[in-house]
């Protein structure tokens, strides 16, 4: 199986665990005299089953990313890499969105509130970022559909 198929089941199992969360959620209280849709205990069972399945395919995960190498350093540190690169994006796009905010003046007497920066150099900044980090997304994938999973 390659990475990205195991990426994907997790994704799924994931998604699972959601709506066996939602389903207990649904049937944990039932009126007296009347049975619960779902029997609280066989979905607590799927739970159960489904959350070790995830355990043991996140294991795999993180095993094949420790030792799988792309451009010199293992997926793990260019996974990091990409996480901290999607924040940093999002900050710098609420930062220049907040300095891009014009204050209206009723009278020229009144304070002005100029930004703080030049928003202009920090959204090329921004663009540039974005651009670096589809390159790694784009990489990182093509790792993923080439690499098998480690399977212990």
């Amino acid at each position: 199986m390659k990475l990205a198929e195991a990426l994907q089941l997790r994704a799924d199992m994931n998604r699972r665990i959601e709506q066996i969360v939602n389903r207990l959620s649904n049937n944990s209280l039932h009126q007296e005299g009347e049975k619960p849709l779902e029997d609280p205990a066989v979905l607590l069972k799927e739970l159960n089953e489904t959350l070790g399945e995830l355990q043991k395919m996140i294991s795999k995960i993180n095993l094949t990313n420790c030792k799988t190498i792309l451009d010199g350093v293992t997926m793990t540190e260019k996974i990091a890499e990409r996480d901290c690169l999607q924040k940093k994006i999002g900050i710098y796009r609420t930062f220049i969105n907040e300095a891009s905010q014009g204050t209206r003046r009723a009278r020229m007497s009144e304070i002005r509130i100029l930004p703080s920066v030049n928003v202009s150099d920090l959204q090329k900044q921004a663009d540039q970022l974005s651009k670096e980090l589809r390159l790694l997304d784009n990489r990182i994938q093509e790792t993923n559909w080439k690499t098998e999973l480690i399977e212990k």
